[in-house]
């Protein structure tokens, strides 16, 4: 492993709020970006309202702040837009999520910013994107999830549509923020200019629904809800054992041909007219379900598994967030929950990051800022004085 970071050469200005441009902003930093959060005086993000609390600090905005510098600083006034784009002129890459149109009139949206600085990754994330009829509505993770089709094929079969039990649109929208700046950095190398990102929720979750959408061109129905089944792949699902649920993968036919020989020891069901196919299966599937848990319903969840994949059969149990928590591979070995010195909060953990580059991998240089925390740091960097500082506390600037 060296010692140097992926991203430690890039600077990122950081004026996102609530989750999907702070988890943009936190994957760049864990990789060594030098990120810059910027707050609105006196009240900071959103999520620094949202439990839960320690201390009186929200360990909700500690964990998607991660990795961050933090200045304050009112964009509505001059001095404050003075001291952003002296900001500007040294950074790499620059976040916001801001319904569409308001940077510009703030009189900082692109095309002023890339006067400034012309290779200057502009990064915009949104509900609906920046272009289009719908680009005005505003947008957050429920919206996403229920007009991005995920919700529609989500929930238990006849059952309302439910939205996924985290901010999957959230997420989705960051991560592909991250994707975009990536990729306008790589394209900065060959053409020496920077360009804007234009990232949408409503985009992401559609994206994210795959085949959902070529099943509905080749048959013109709409998928349904089918709880934990799979639309396209059978047995693939949870079953009912002794002590819980357990999930059961045949992701082809060997797959499915060992399943009945060897695990089951119900081989008639390879030659069944009913389960010949993946298609009849799936149509199918709620009858080999019931065949499948009179097996499994002799079994605790940990013995099913055990004799799936000592056969090479995916399987696994369903875990809640104590089990995930506690579990060595998961937890520890790979490192999904880190360990952080918050100067207010204190000891707590964070979420670990997904992406491993085994030559430089992900770390938590320090944790998220208490509001305004550098303020005095950075301005000083610009070169004001305590006194002139002083003044812009006074004046509300920051």
């Amino acid at each position: 492993m060296q010692d140097i970071q992926a991203l430690e050469d890039l600077k990122v200005l950081d004026l996102t709020r609530v989750v999907a441009g702070p988890y943009a902003g936190s994957i760049l930093g864990d990789f060594g970006a030098q990120v810059l959060k910027i707050e609105i005086p006196g009240r900071g993000d959103d999520a620094r309202a949202y439990g839960p609390y320690e201390n009186g600090e929200s360990m909700y905005y500690a964990n998607l702040n991660r990795n961050k510098k933090g200045i304050t600083l009112n964009l509505k006034m001059e001095k404050g837009k003075k001291i952003f784009l002296k900001l500007v002129e040294d950074a790499d890459i620059l976040l916001e999520n801001y319904r569409p149109g308001v940077m510009d009139k703030l009189g900082i949206g692109y095309e002023k910013l890339h006067e400034v600085n012309p290779r200057l990754i502009y990064g915009t994330l949104s509900g609906f994107g920046s272009y289009g009829p719908y680009s005005q509505r505003p947008g957050y993770d429920i919206v996403s999830q229920g007009m991005g089709g995920l919700m529609s094929i989500t929930g238990a079969e006849g059952g309302e549509p439910t939205r996924s039990g985290n901010a999957m649109g959230d997420i989705l929208g960051g991560m592909n923020l991250v994707i975009g700046v990536l990729l306008a950095v790589h394209a900065r190398e060959m053409t020496g200019i920077g360009q804007k990102i234009d990232v949408s929720l409503v985009d992401s979750v559609v994206a994210s629904l795959e085949n959902a959408y070529v099943r509905y061109f080749k048959s013109k129905e709409l998928p349904k809800r089918t709880g934990n089944a799979y639309a396209s792949i059978a047995p693939y699902d949870t079953y009912q054992a002794k002590d819980g649920r357990v999930i059961l993968a045949c992701g082809n036919q060997k797959l499915y041909e060992k399943f009945c020989i060897e695990v089951l020891d119900m081989p008639w069901m390879i030659t069944d007219e009913r389960f010949l196919t993946v298609p009849l299966r799936v149509k199918n599937n709620k009858i080999q379900k019931a065949y499948i848990e009179e097996w499994s319903i002799r079994y605790t969840v940990d013995e099913i598994v055990e004799k799936m994949l000592s056969k090479g059969i995916p399987a696994a149990p369903l875990y809640n967030v104590k089990q995930i928590t506690e579990d060595e591979h998961i937890a520890k070995v790979r490192e999904m929950f880190i360990e952080v010195e918050h100067p207010v909060i204190g000891r707590s953990k964070v979420n670990g990051n997904p992406v491993k580059l085994m030559d430089m991998m992900p770390r938590i240089n320090y944790p998220a800022p208490t509001l305004g925390q550098h303020n005095e740091e950075v301005l000083a960097g610009l070169g004001y004085t305590k006194e002139q500082i002083g003044a812009l506390q006074e004046e509300k600037v920051i």
